[in-house]
Protein backbone atom coordinates (compact mmCIF):
# COMPACT_ATOMS: atom_id res chain seq x y z
CA UNK A 1 0.00 0.00 0.00
CA UNK A 2 1.49 3.45 -0.90
CA UNK A 3 -0.02 6.48 0.38
CA UNK A 4 0.33 9.83 -1.15
CA UNK A 5 -0.75 13.59 -0.08
CA UNK A 6 -1.24 16.61 -2.56
CA UNK A 7 -0.08 18.67 -0.02
CA UNK A 8 2.75 16.55 2.03
CA UNK A 9 3.59 19.27 4.66
CA UNK A 10 0.58 19.22 5.93
CA UNK A 11 0.67 15.13 6.69
CA UNK A 12 1.00 13.82 10.32
CA UNK A 13 3.72 11.55 8.52
CA UNK A 14 6.37 14.64 7.87
CA UNK A 15 8.50 13.08 11.22
CA UNK A 16 11.46 11.10 11.66
CA UNK A 17 10.57 7.44 11.92
CA UNK A 18 12.11 6.99 15.49
CA UNK A 19 9.36 9.43 16.81
CA UNK A 20 6.79 6.84 16.28
CA UNK A 21 9.16 4.02 17.48
CA UNK A 22 10.01 5.83 20.51
CA UNK A 23 6.07 6.88 20.90
CA UNK A 24 5.40 3.28 20.81
CA UNK A 25 7.30 2.08 23.23
CA UNK A 26 6.22 5.34 25.86
CA UNK A 27 2.69 4.05 25.56
CA UNK A 28 3.33 0.76 26.03
CA UNK A 29 4.70 1.78 29.35
CA UNK A 30 2.26 4.28 30.16
CA UNK A 31 4.96 6.82 30.51
CA UNK A 32 2.68 10.19 29.98
CA UNK A 33 3.76 12.33 32.61
CA UNK A 34 4.74 16.55 31.73
CA UNK A 35 7.65 16.90 29.99
CA UNK A 36 9.87 20.00 29.30
CA UNK A 37 11.68 19.95 26.09
CA UNK A 38 13.64 23.38 24.94
CA UNK A 39 15.07 24.34 20.83
CA UNK A 40 18.30 26.09 21.07
CA UNK A 41 21.55 26.68 19.48
CA UNK A 42 24.41 24.69 21.27
CA UNK A 43 27.19 26.87 19.66
CA UNK A 44 26.73 29.97 16.62
CA UNK A 45 28.32 29.27 13.69
CA UNK A 46 31.85 30.43 13.00
CA UNK A 47 31.01 33.71 10.95
CA UNK A 48 27.57 34.74 12.76
CA UNK A 49 28.02 36.41 16.62
CA UNK A 50 24.12 36.57 16.96
CA UNK A 51 20.99 34.38 15.76
CA UNK A 52 17.51 35.88 15.19
CA UNK A 53 14.33 33.77 16.33
CA UNK A 54 11.89 33.47 13.54
CA UNK A 55 9.35 30.78 12.29
CA UNK A 56 6.87 30.43 15.18
CA UNK A 57 4.02 31.98 13.79
CA UNK A 58 4.21 28.30 11.33
CA UNK A 59 5.01 26.47 14.36
CA UNK A 60 1.96 27.46 16.19
CA UNK A 61 -0.09 27.19 13.11
CA UNK A 62 1.25 23.48 12.86
CA UNK A 63 0.48 22.57 16.36
CA UNK A 64 -2.69 23.68 16.61
CA UNK A 65 -3.55 21.47 13.38
CA UNK A 66 -1.61 18.82 13.25
CA UNK A 67 -2.96 15.35 12.50
CA UNK A 68 -3.07 11.99 11.55
CA UNK A 69 -6.07 11.21 8.57
CA UNK A 70 -7.62 8.09 8.31
CA UNK A 71 -5.39 6.95 5.32
CA UNK A 72 -2.49 7.93 6.97
CA UNK A 73 -3.51 5.61 10.07
CA UNK A 74 -4.07 2.99 7.49
CA UNK A 75 -0.80 3.43 5.65
CA UNK A 76 1.13 3.14 9.06
CA UNK A 77 -0.84 -0.03 9.61
CA UNK A 78 -0.25 -1.41 6.60
CA UNK A 79 3.46 -0.89 7.38
CA UNK A 80 3.09 -3.69 10.09
CA UNK A 81 5.90 -1.51 12.25
CA UNK A 82 3.16 -0.22 14.92
CA UNK A 83 1.23 -1.82 17.60
CA UNK A 84 -2.78 -1.25 18.05
CA UNK A 85 -2.14 1.00 21.05
CA UNK A 86 0.01 3.53 19.04
CA UNK A 87 -2.45 3.41 15.87
CA UNK A 88 -5.17 4.29 18.35
CA UNK A 89 -3.40 7.31 19.88
CA UNK A 90 -2.11 8.72 16.44
CA UNK A 91 -5.63 8.70 15.13
CA UNK A 92 -6.99 10.69 17.98
CA UNK A 93 -3.55 12.72 18.14
CA UNK A 94 -4.22 16.41 18.96
CA UNK A 95 -1.60 18.80 20.77
CA UNK A 96 -2.74 19.74 23.87
CA UNK A 97 0.45 21.36 25.51
CA UNK A 98 2.28 24.49 26.59
CA UNK A 99 4.52 26.81 24.52
CA UNK A 100 6.63 29.66 26.10
CA UNK A 101 8.57 31.50 23.39
CA UNK A 102 10.76 34.53 21.90
CA UNK A 103 8.96 36.64 20.27
CA UNK A 104 9.73 36.33 16.24
CA UNK A 105 12.48 38.70 15.10
CA UNK A 106 14.44 38.38 18.81
CA UNK A 107 18.62 38.09 18.56
CA UNK A 108 19.85 35.22 21.04
CA UNK A 109 23.06 33.02 21.45
CA UNK A 110 24.20 29.82 22.14
CA UNK A 111 22.25 28.28 25.01
CA UNK A 112 19.52 30.34 25.00
CA UNK A 113 15.97 28.23 24.51
CA UNK A 114 13.85 30.17 21.87
CA UNK A 115 11.33 27.55 22.00
CA UNK A 116 9.70 25.97 25.34
CA UNK A 117 7.38 22.94 25.28
CA UNK A 118 5.52 21.65 27.71
CA UNK A 119 3.34 18.85 27.03
CA UNK A 120 2.68 14.83 27.93
CA UNK A 121 5.99 13.19 26.79
CA UNK A 122 4.09 11.37 23.59
CA UNK A 123 2.99 14.70 22.60
CA UNK A 124 6.10 16.88 23.05
CA UNK A 125 8.03 14.22 22.01
CA UNK A 126 6.31 13.30 18.31
CA UNK A 127 6.15 17.35 17.43
CA UNK A 128 9.89 17.34 17.22
CA UNK A 129 10.88 17.00 13.90
CA UNK A 130 8.41 19.54 12.55
CA UNK A 131 9.45 22.15 15.19
CA UNK A 132 13.13 21.84 14.50
CA UNK A 133 12.24 22.32 10.67
CA UNK A 134 10.23 25.40 11.07
CA UNK A 135 12.27 26.95 13.64
CA UNK A 136 15.25 26.24 12.27
CA UNK A 137 15.13 27.52 8.62
CA UNK A 138 13.22 30.67 9.24
CA UNK A 139 16.02 31.62 11.79
CA UNK A 140 19.05 30.24 9.12
CA UNK A 141 17.50 33.42 6.64
CA UNK A 142 16.02 35.86 8.83
CA UNK A 143 19.67 36.04 10.31
CA UNK A 144 21.53 36.29 7.17
CA UNK A 145 19.02 38.55 5.86
CA UNK A 146 19.53 41.23 9.04
CA UNK A 147 23.04 41.05 8.49
CA UNK A 148 21.94 42.62 4.81
CA UNK A 149 19.89 45.11 6.96
CA UNK A 150 23.12 46.17 8.76
CA UNK A 151 25.33 46.59 6.54
CA UNK A 152 22.59 48.45 3.87
CA UNK A 153 20.64 50.57 6.11
CA UNK A 154 17.99 52.52 4.04
CA UNK A 155 18.84 50.85 1.32
CA UNK A 156 15.37 49.25 -0.47
CA UNK A 157 16.40 45.00 -0.25
CA UNK A 158 14.31 42.21 -2.21
CA UNK A 159 14.25 38.32 -1.57
CA UNK A 160 14.88 37.32 -5.17
CA UNK A 161 15.79 33.64 -4.03
CA UNK A 162 12.56 31.39 -4.82
CA UNK A 163 13.77 30.03 -7.72
CA UNK A 164 17.07 28.79 -6.59
CA UNK A 165 15.63 27.62 -2.95
CA UNK A 166 15.62 23.94 -1.55
CA UNK A 167 11.69 23.91 -2.59
CA UNK A 168 8.47 25.32 -2.36
CA UNK A 169 8.12 25.73 1.11
CA UNK A 170 11.68 26.79 1.58
CA UNK A 171 11.15 29.39 -1.12
CA UNK A 172 7.87 30.81 0.61
CA UNK A 173 8.98 31.26 3.70
CA UNK A 174 12.35 32.25 3.10
CA UNK A 175 10.21 35.55 1.74
CA UNK A 176 8.67 35.63 5.08
CA UNK A 177 11.86 35.29 7.19
CA UNK A 178 13.63 37.80 5.48
CA UNK A 179 10.98 40.40 5.57
CA UNK A 180 10.69 40.10 8.83
CA UNK A 181 14.39 41.10 9.40
CA UNK A 182 13.86 44.03 7.29
CA UNK A 183 13.62 43.52 3.74
CA UNK A 184 11.54 45.97 1.65
CA UNK A 185 9.73 42.81 -0.01
CA UNK A 186 10.27 39.92 -2.25
CA UNK A 187 9.42 38.84 -5.86
CA UNK A 188 7.99 35.44 -4.33
CA UNK A 189 4.05 35.92 -5.29
CA UNK A 190 2.32 33.96 -3.16
CA UNK A 191 3.95 35.48 -0.46
CA UNK A 192 2.24 38.57 -1.37
CA UNK A 193 -1.44 36.22 -0.88
CA UNK A 194 -0.81 34.55 2.23
CA UNK A 195 1.51 36.96 4.02
CA UNK A 196 0.59 40.44 2.67
CA UNK A 197 4.47 40.73 1.96
CA UNK A 198 5.09 43.77 -0.87
CA UNK A 199 6.23 42.29 -3.88
CA UNK A 200 8.36 43.98 -6.49
CA UNK A 201 9.92 42.94 -9.70
CA UNK A 202 11.34 44.00 -13.70
CA UNK A 203 11.61 41.61 -16.91
CA UNK A 204 14.35 39.23 -17.56
CA UNK A 205 16.67 39.37 -20.51
CA UNK A 206 14.48 36.94 -22.52
CA UNK A 207 11.46 39.86 -22.48
CA UNK A 208 14.51 41.90 -24.32
CA UNK A 209 15.85 39.69 -26.68
CA UNK A 210 11.97 38.92 -27.47
CA UNK A 211 11.59 42.14 -29.06
CA UNK A 212 12.97 44.02 -32.33
CA UNK A 213 14.88 46.20 -30.57
CA UNK A 214 16.29 47.11 -26.98
CA UNK A 215 14.07 50.49 -27.12
CA UNK A 216 10.81 48.83 -28.46
CA UNK A 217 10.63 46.27 -25.44
CA UNK A 218 11.26 49.09 -22.90
CA UNK A 219 8.28 51.16 -24.06
CA UNK A 220 6.05 47.94 -24.98
CA UNK A 221 6.57 47.49 -21.08
CA UNK A 222 6.53 50.88 -19.80
CA UNK A 223 2.82 51.48 -21.54
CA UNK A 224 1.91 48.23 -20.43
CA UNK A 225 2.89 50.02 -16.45
CA UNK A 226 2.18 53.05 -17.07
CA UNK A 227 2.32 54.73 -13.17
CA UNK A 228 6.04 53.14 -12.91
CA UNK A 229 8.16 50.91 -14.48
CA UNK A 230 11.86 49.14 -14.38
CA UNK A 231 13.83 48.72 -16.71
CA UNK A 232 16.29 46.11 -17.07
CA UNK A 233 19.58 47.54 -18.78
CA UNK A 234 22.36 45.14 -19.56
CA UNK A 235 20.90 42.69 -21.63
CA UNK A 236 23.28 44.54 -24.12
CA UNK A 237 25.54 47.06 -24.17
CA UNK A 238 24.77 48.85 -20.55
CA UNK A 239 25.50 52.53 -21.40
CA UNK A 240 23.91 52.53 -24.39
CA UNK A 241 20.81 51.18 -22.89
CA UNK A 242 20.83 54.03 -20.10
CA UNK A 243 20.86 56.27 -22.82
CA UNK A 244 17.82 54.92 -24.73
CA UNK A 245 16.29 54.93 -21.54
CA UNK A 246 16.84 58.74 -20.94
CA UNK A 247 15.69 59.49 -24.78
CA UNK A 248 12.57 57.49 -23.99
CA UNK A 249 11.23 59.23 -20.80
CA UNK A 250 11.81 62.17 -22.84
CA UNK A 251 9.23 61.12 -25.10
CA UNK A 252 6.76 59.49 -22.53
CA UNK A 253 6.47 61.97 -19.98
CA UNK A 254 4.32 63.84 -21.40
CA UNK A 255 1.99 61.56 -22.06
CA UNK A 256 2.33 60.72 -18.22
CA UNK A 257 3.98 57.82 -18.46
CA UNK A 258 6.52 57.35 -16.03
CA UNK A 259 9.65 55.03 -15.76
CA UNK A 260 11.09 54.79 -11.88
CA UNK A 261 14.00 52.83 -11.98
CA UNK A 262 16.57 50.91 -13.84
CA UNK A 263 18.08 47.55 -13.31
CA UNK A 264 21.42 45.71 -13.57
CA UNK A 265 22.17 41.99 -13.23
CA UNK A 266 25.62 41.20 -14.59
CA UNK A 267 29.10 43.21 -15.21
CA UNK A 268 30.55 45.02 -12.97
CA UNK A 269 27.82 46.12 -10.99
CA UNK A 270 29.51 48.92 -8.86
CA UNK A 271 31.40 50.51 -12.19
CA UNK A 272 28.18 50.36 -14.33
CA UNK A 273 26.04 52.08 -11.30
CA UNK A 274 28.05 54.85 -11.50
CA UNK A 275 27.92 55.05 -15.05
CA UNK A 276 24.51 54.99 -15.50
CA UNK A 277 24.10 57.33 -12.19
CA UNK A 278 26.53 59.88 -14.59
CA UNK A 279 23.85 59.35 -17.76
CA UNK A 280 20.81 59.68 -15.68
CA UNK A 281 21.73 63.03 -14.23
CA UNK A 282 23.17 64.99 -16.88
CA UNK A 283 19.86 63.70 -19.39
CA UNK A 284 16.96 64.89 -16.64
CA UNK A 285 16.74 61.36 -14.98
CA UNK A 286 17.86 62.00 -11.86
CA UNK A 287 14.13 60.94 -10.31
CA UNK A 288 15.06 57.41 -11.73
CA UNK A 289 16.39 54.61 -9.27
CA UNK A 290 19.02 51.99 -9.97
CA UNK A 291 18.73 48.42 -8.54
CA UNK A 292 21.10 45.91 -8.61
CA UNK A 293 21.16 41.96 -8.74
CA UNK A 294 23.12 39.32 -8.86
CA UNK A 295 25.08 37.13 -6.80
CA UNK A 296 24.79 39.51 -3.98
CA UNK A 297 24.75 39.27 -0.23
CA UNK A 298 26.05 41.26 2.49
CA UNK A 299 29.35 40.64 1.65
CA UNK A 300 29.27 41.77 -1.45
CA UNK A 301 27.19 45.00 -0.09
CA UNK A 302 29.59 45.79 2.40
CA UNK A 303 33.26 45.01 -0.04
CA UNK A 304 31.73 46.32 -3.50
CA UNK A 305 29.13 48.92 -2.83
CA UNK A 306 30.25 52.09 -0.13
CA UNK A 307 29.19 55.18 -1.50
CA UNK A 308 28.34 53.72 -4.52
CA UNK A 309 24.79 55.39 -6.09
CA UNK A 310 22.25 52.18 -6.20
CA UNK A 311 18.80 52.65 -4.47
CA UNK A 312 18.29 49.14 -4.15
CA UNK A 313 19.41 45.43 -4.20
CA UNK A 314 17.66 41.85 -5.16
CA UNK A 315 19.56 39.32 -2.65
CA UNK A 316 18.90 36.14 -4.30
CA UNK A 317 20.40 32.41 -3.99
CA UNK A 318 22.85 33.67 -1.52
CA UNK A 319 20.11 34.60 1.15
CA UNK A 320 17.71 31.75 -0.23
CA UNK A 321 20.14 29.20 0.91
CA UNK A 322 22.18 31.47 3.54
CA UNK A 323 24.87 30.13 1.59
CA UNK A 324 27.91 31.10 4.06
CA UNK A 325 26.18 29.60 6.98
CA UNK A 326 23.08 27.10 5.79
CA UNK A 327 22.71 25.69 9.11
CA UNK A 328 23.27 26.33 12.86
CA UNK A 329 23.80 23.65 15.24
CA UNK A 330 21.03 23.52 16.94
CA UNK A 331 19.15 21.03 19.51
CA UNK A 332 15.48 20.05 20.91
CA UNK A 333 16.32 18.63 24.49
CA UNK A 334 14.56 17.26 27.09
CA UNK A 335 15.01 19.23 30.05
CA UNK A 336 12.69 18.22 32.60
CA UNK A 337 10.29 14.77 33.14
CA UNK A 338 7.30 14.09 35.52
CA UNK A 339 8.72 16.99 37.68
CA UNK A 340 12.57 15.49 37.76
CA UNK A 341 14.86 18.21 35.91
CA UNK A 342 16.90 15.95 33.24
CA UNK A 343 20.93 16.58 31.82
CA UNK A 344 22.72 15.26 28.84
CA UNK A 345 26.40 15.50 29.68
CA UNK A 346 27.91 13.55 26.49
CA UNK A 347 30.85 15.23 25.59
CA UNK A 348 30.52 18.66 23.44
CA UNK A 349 26.53 18.18 24.41
CA UNK A 350 25.95 18.92 27.09
CA UNK A 351 22.52 20.71 28.49
CA UNK A 352 21.66 22.88 31.03
CA UNK A 353 18.42 20.91 32.92
CA UNK A 354 15.17 22.36 33.96
CA UNK A 355 12.89 24.92 33.29
CA UNK A 356 14.86 28.08 31.74
CA UNK A 357 13.96 31.73 31.32
CA UNK A 358 16.54 34.35 29.63
CA UNK A 359 16.84 37.20 30.89
CA UNK A 360 18.63 40.78 29.18
CA UNK A 361 19.60 43.82 30.62
CA UNK A 362 20.36 47.25 29.01
CA UNK A 363 22.01 50.21 29.29
CA UNK A 364 20.77 53.65 29.68
CA UNK A 365 20.34 53.86 25.67
CA UNK A 366 18.42 50.74 24.73
CA UNK A 367 21.90 48.68 24.12
CA UNK A 368 21.84 44.94 25.23
CA UNK A 369 24.72 44.44 27.90
CA UNK A 370 24.06 40.87 28.28
CA UNK A 371 22.05 38.04 28.88
CA UNK A 372 21.46 35.63 32.44
CA UNK A 373 20.20 32.20 31.87
CA UNK A 374 18.10 30.88 34.99
CA UNK A 375 15.78 28.49 36.23
CA UNK A 376 12.28 29.69 35.57
CA UNK A 377 11.86 29.81 39.87
CA UNK A 378 14.38 32.07 39.89
CA UNK A 379 13.84 36.02 40.34
CA UNK A 380 16.42 38.07 38.39
CA UNK A 381 16.40 41.49 37.08
CA UNK A 382 16.06 42.55 32.94
CA UNK A 383 13.49 40.81 30.70
CA UNK A 384 12.62 37.58 30.03
CA UNK A 385 12.27 36.82 26.46
CA UNK A 386 10.63 33.90 26.78
CA UNK A 387 6.67 34.32 26.84
CA UNK A 388 3.83 32.14 27.14
CA UNK A 389 1.87 31.75 23.71
CA UNK A 390 0.17 28.89 23.35
CA UNK A 391 -1.50 26.94 26.61
CA UNK A 392 -3.97 23.48 26.16
CA UNK A 393 -2.89 23.38 22.70
CA UNK A 394 -4.30 27.07 21.43
CA UNK A 395 -2.78 30.25 21.26
CA UNK A 396 -3.22 32.33 23.65
CA UNK A 397 -3.84 35.43 21.76
CA UNK A 398 -3.91 36.09 18.19
CA UNK A 399 -0.72 37.07 15.83
CA UNK A 400 0.63 39.70 15.50
CA UNK A 401 0.97 41.27 12.14
CA UNK A 402 4.11 41.40 10.46
CA UNK A 403 3.91 45.19 11.09
CA UNK A 404 4.45 44.51 14.56
CA UNK A 405 6.84 41.89 13.77
CA UNK A 406 9.00 44.01 11.89
CA UNK A 407 9.02 46.98 14.60
CA UNK A 408 9.96 44.89 16.93
CA UNK A 409 12.84 43.23 14.72
CA UNK A 410 14.28 46.95 14.17
CA UNK A 411 14.00 47.76 17.58
CA UNK A 412 16.42 44.58 18.09
CA UNK A 413 18.46 45.85 15.92
CA UNK A 414 19.25 49.18 17.33
CA UNK A 415 19.63 47.84 20.53
CA UNK A 416 22.87 45.74 19.16
CA UNK A 417 25.97 46.61 20.98
CA UNK A 418 28.11 48.67 18.75
CA UNK A 419 30.59 45.30 18.40
CA UNK A 420 27.74 43.05 17.40
CA UNK A 421 26.41 45.88 14.53
CA UNK A 422 29.21 44.75 12.16
CA UNK A 423 28.35 41.82 10.84
CA UNK A 424 32.15 40.75 10.12
CA UNK A 425 33.53 41.25 13.65
CA UNK A 426 32.98 38.02 15.09
CA UNK A 427 32.08 39.43 18.50
CA UNK A 428 31.81 38.03 22.36
CA UNK A 429 28.36 38.70 23.61
CA UNK A 430 27.86 37.90 27.64
CA UNK A 431 25.31 35.07 28.80
CA UNK A 432 25.80 34.34 31.95
CA UNK A 433 24.73 31.05 33.63
CA UNK A 434 23.15 31.41 37.11
CA UNK A 435 24.50 29.76 40.23
CA UNK A 436 21.67 27.84 41.20
CA UNK A 437 21.52 26.23 37.63
CA UNK A 438 25.09 25.54 37.74
CA UNK A 439 24.32 23.78 41.04
CA UNK A 440 21.23 21.59 39.70
CA UNK A 441 23.25 20.66 36.87
CA UNK A 442 26.39 19.48 39.18
CA UNK A 443 23.64 17.64 41.53
CA UNK A 444 22.71 15.44 38.54
CA UNK A 445 26.18 15.02 37.23
CA UNK A 446 27.05 13.92 40.81
CA UNK A 447 23.91 11.39 41.19
CA UNK A 448 24.41 9.91 37.90
CA UNK A 449 28.12 9.35 38.70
Amino acid sequence: MRYADSNPVNSGLLTDLYQLTMLDAYLAQDMAETAVFEFYSRRLPSNRSFLMAAGLEQLLDYLETTSFSTDEIEWLESTGRFTPKLLDYLADFRFSGEIRAMREGTIFFANEPIAQVIAPLPEAQLIETRLINLLHFQTVIASKAARCVLVAPGKMLVDFGLRRAHGAEAGLLAARASYIAGFTGTSTVLADAAFGIPTYGTMAHSFIQAHASEIEAFEHFARMYPEGSVLLIDTYDTQTAAQSVTELVARLRPQGIRVSGVRLDSGDLPALSIKVRKILDENGCDDISIFCSGNLDEYALARDFTNVPVDGFGIGTHLDVSADAPYFECAYKIQEYAGIARRKYSIGKKTWPGRKQVYRSYDKQGRMLGDSLVECSEQHDGKGLLESVMKAGRRLCSSPDLATVRDHTAQELMSLPENLRDPFNKADYPVAVSRQLRDLAASIDKANN
